[in-house]
């Protein structure tokens, strides 16, 4: 018995002596809100550390992403600038920093920010990822390739960078090797796929080869996986427009408008099927709309930097 508590005393003294010796994350709180998606609090928590903390370079860069989270770009690279004279970023404050651009739409400035953060951790497959996705909207296809084969070297099966690797074969016109890299990234995916871009995606180049059948199957997929998207109804609404089955393509058109009903693209298309079917009064409904909003403003896209595409 007395061996018993003697051993129980000194594994308890050890203990607390690791304790003792380990050192307490100051921003433990924020970030443990931040990491259950409690964004404000997480911002009203490093705030008050940042009173008594005001040198704090963790703190001002903690906040920094705090204000990237909240897509308020220009506030966290203030954040950037202000930690960074304290200490320079790691390779993760880089890719931050790089979004923020993207954010931004300052896709030359996040090429260099991802190139930083790709030469301090070379071996981190998602910025090689990202780099090569602001490589795409810089219109740098070629590159865009070689960086998300980089990350597939990294990260075998990684199914968001070989389907935007089919997107940039595509654009550049290797048309057979962008369906291969689509089909691969939905061979990934195995039975119960769950993103729905490569479906997508393959969908369209087919749906543009005529090849409607399998383009329809792809896209129907495609609108399963993502019900919420009017890109994937309108795109099969296309299809089955082309196909010549009209009341499916004003079923898919319709969900699309229900959806995204400030896009005037997609008042016109469900316009014209409308008037293929003769429904001059909702036609003319549906043209008017779309006047009235490409008169009124234009749509804007705000890329997510760390959504796959």
């Amino acid at each position: 018995m007395k061996t018993q508590l003697r051993v129980l005393l000194l594994a308890a003294m050890t203990f607390m002596k690791i304790q003792a010796q380990s050192p307490v994350d100051p921003l433990a709180e924020p970030k443990a809100l931040l990491a259950h998606g409690l964004t404000k609090d997480a911002e009203t928590a490093i705030n008050i550390y940042l009173q008594t903390n005001p040198n704090s370079a963790d703190g001002h860069y903690f906040r920094a992403e705090i204000f990237f989270r909240e897509q308020r770009a220009k506030e966290s690279l203030a954040e950037f600038t202000t930690g960074a004279k304290g200490r320079n970023p790691t390779a993760r404050e880089f890719g931050i920093i790089a979004s923020d651009y993207v954010l931004l739409g300052d896709y030359v400035d996040a090429d260099r920010w991802f190139t930083r953060a790709t030469a301090h951790d070379p071996a981190e497959a998602s910025y090689w990822y990202l780099l090569g996705r602001t490589r795409y909207k810089e219109g740098e296809y070629a590159d865009a390739v070689s960086a998300f084969e980089r990350a597939l070297s990294l990260h075998p099966r990684y199914v968001e960078a070989e389907n935007n690797r089919g997107l940039a074969l595509s654009v550049l016109q290797e048309k057979d090797l962008a369906a291969q890299a689509f089909q691969q990234a939905i061979d990934w995916q195995g039975s119960s796929g769950t993103d729905s871009q490569p479906y997508f995606n393959l969908g369209s180049l087919l749906l543009e080869q005529n090849e409607l059948t399998k383009a329809v199957a792809l896209l129907k997929k495609a609108v399963t996986l993502s019900p919420s998207n009017p890109r994937m109804h309108e795109e099969l609404g296309k299809a089955y427009v082309q196909q010549g089955d009209l009341s499916l393509a004003e079923r898919e058109m319709e969900t699309a408008v229900a959806l995204s009903p400030e896009t005037s693209s997609l008042h016109f298309r469900l316009g014209q099927i409308y008037k293929k079917q003769s429904k001059d009064d909702l036609a003319k409904n549906e043209f008017a709309i779309c006047a009235k909003l490409a008169g009124t403003h234009s749509s804007k896209e705000t890329p997510n930097p760390f959504g796959p595409e």
